[in-house]
């Protein structure tokens, strides 16, 4: 590698030929990357819960997060609606946006599936 310091405007600067700098940012990234999975794998062990990409598809085409999360849960709406307190007709009129709800319906539906929640409010 070769490397020449220059000073400008009082500072030291380092020049390199640019296929020197993007290997190291190359390497730089990498070890970012090494990081990123070592604390993945880290909360994995821990028991974090990890989606497929089918179940994170969905929600990013627009299907209904709280419609997509019970199905991974494997709840019938009235057996969320029982788990969470409310009707399965609530639960129904949620999923479809024909009606809007409080905050601590969603959290209610939120803990009855076990996740945040800001899991289960429709993008929109």
């Amino acid at each position: 590698m070769t490397v020449q310091i220059v000073e400008i405007a009082g500072q030291k600067m380092v020049m390199l030929p640019i296929a020197d700098y993007e290997r190291l940012l190359d390497l730089a990234e990498d070890r970012v990357d090494a990081q990123a999975a070592s604390r993945a794998q880290q909360r994995r062990e821990a028991g974090e819960e990890y989606l497929s990409a089918e179940i994170l598809d969905q929600i990013m085409a627009g299907e209904n997060p709280l419609y997509v999360w019970r199905k991974f849960r494997g709840f019938t709406q009235s057996e969320l609606g029982a788990k969470a307190g409310i009707s399965a007709v609530q639960v129904s009129h949620i999923e479809t946006g024909k009606r809007d709800t409080t905050r601590k319906r969603w959290q209610l539906l939120a803990d009855a599936l076990s996740v945040d929640v800001d899991d289960i409010i429709p993008l929109d």
